[in-house]
């Protein structure tokens, strides 16, 4: 199934939604897939929107790195283990809101954080929210605090339908083989050896991306 776009008034969202099954296989996947696609928030003060540059898988129980690892499930996670196809937002450092796509099927709470965005529509409004009146539009979904700041996500967007809300990620061409790279996640040595693990992808290239660039292998 797939939702209808956003009533956003752009030429360069012309593509309809991901459909749930798109979220509904591999966690790696995914991720990887979702580089190229397009993050879109239509909301009250208006329309905005990049495309994904940059992400990290985090992939259950198992992941030492994750929310939900040893199987830990509170109020906070509750969305990870929900059906695929639904934004997982939460507040970080009692300063920065994250969000992620929900992956598998329900109960398997596996996800993937949104790091970085290129803007594509509504980089006024992006700009405003930033409190960014000057400099370059790639600095102002650079990282994943000012991923939710630029497109006004919070806490209240937890557990928001990707398929059919005004939180979409719209479909776009594949990013080739050749611009993608993997490496290990930022944050979270904490983690221990599942700290090395290259579940980060990202476009080579792009000036959106957030951390070390450097190319360590290709997807």
């Amino acid at each position: 199934m797939r939702g209808t776009r956003p009533p956003c008034d752009s030429d360069v969202l012309n593509e309809r939604p991901l459909g749930r099954s798109f979220y509904f296989r591999p966690t790696l996947r995914v991720a990887r897939d979702l580089l190229g696609k397009i993050l879109v928030h239509a909301s009250a003060e208006g329309c905005a929107a990049g495309r994904i540059v940059e992400v990290e898988a985090y992939r259950g129980p198992s992941d030492r790195a994750a929310h939900s690892a040893g199987g830990r499930r509170t109020p906070r996670t509750e969305t990870m283990y929900g059906p695929p196809g639904h934004a997982y937002v939460y507040f970080v450092y009692g300063m920065h809101h994250c969000v992620n796509v929900v992956t598998r099927a329900a109960g398997v709470p596996e996800a993937v954080l949104i790091r970085a965005l290129e803007p594509v529509a509504g980089v006024e409004l992006m700009r405003l929210r930033r409190g960014f009146a000057a400099g370059p539009d790639w600095r102002l979904c650079r990282g994943p605090g000012s991923v939710c700041r630029a497109l006004g996500l919070t806490r209240v967007h937890d557990g928001s339908d990707l398929v059919t809300g005004p939180l979409q990620i719209l479909d776009a061409s594949r990013v080739a083989a050749a611009r993608v790279a993997r490496t290990p996640r930022i944050g979270v040595d904490y983690a221990g050896a599942h700290a090395a693990l290259p579940w980060r992808f990202l476009v080579v290239g792009s000036r959106a991306v957030s951390g070390t660039r450097a190319r360590t292998g290709v997807a």
